[in-house]
């Protein structure tokens, strides 16, 4: 548990321009909170505490903003930025390193039972506001436009924009890196508003 949260810590620090140590990232990110509360939640969960578990997912949403369902099985390296309003479902799936904006659902569209909610690769990011709905996969690398509304597969590094969503291809975002005030490099995609 330690290893996994220096590694958010340290995520949060390459990603976030604002994020100034990890003493910051720790006492003022609300997304480390939920992140850290999840995984709490989710080892319960696993271990069939199930009330315990929805008991903690809800305390986070509470003081978060961020509703993590316990049963969602989430990678290493979540980032939430600016995470208000984030909803992430029971069977959500989420690879490493994926980037989440404000105000994003990975939620089910009410119809069906099981596998409901969408599955996302590695090094996936999602722009404010969006909303991806169903048991869909997003591809690793894939970029899903602010306010986008997924009902489809997104396959590897494409972009989707829209509502309903669509696919563009053939786009690659430079990585680029730019150093803060105290000198220190960090790495991140030139579009990070997408």
């Amino acid at each position: 548990m330690l290893k996994m949260l220096k590694y958010e810590i340290k995520n949060v620090l390459e990603k976030d321009p604002a994020a100034k140590n990890w003493v910051e990232v720790i006492l003022l990110y609300p997304s480390t909170h939920a992140i850290i509360l999840y995984r709490v939640a989710h080892f319960l969960y696993n271990h069939k505490a199930y009330f315990i578990s929805r008991a903690l997912s809800q305390l986070a949403r509470f003081f978060t903003g961020i509703e993590i369902h316990p049963g969602a099985k989430i990678g290493k390296g979540l980032f939430i930025d600016h995470g208000m309003g984030v909803v992430i479902g029971e069977t959500t799936e989420i690879g490493n390193n994926v980037t989440l904006y404000q105000g994003v659902t990975l939620g089910g569209t009410g119809k069906d039972k099981g596998k409901r909610h969408p599955t996302l690769g590695n090094d996936v990011v999602v722009g404010a506001g969006a909303k991806i709905l169903g048991p869909i996969k997003i591809g690793s690398g894939s970029k899903i436009g602010a306010n986008a509304v997924v009902l489809k597969d997104v396959l590897a590094k494409a972009t989707a924009v829209g509502i309903p969503a669509r696919i563009i291809f053939g786009k690659t975002i430079p990585i680029i890196e730019i150093k803060d005030y105290l000198g220190k490099t960090k790495r991140m995609y030139n579009d990070m508003i997408i």
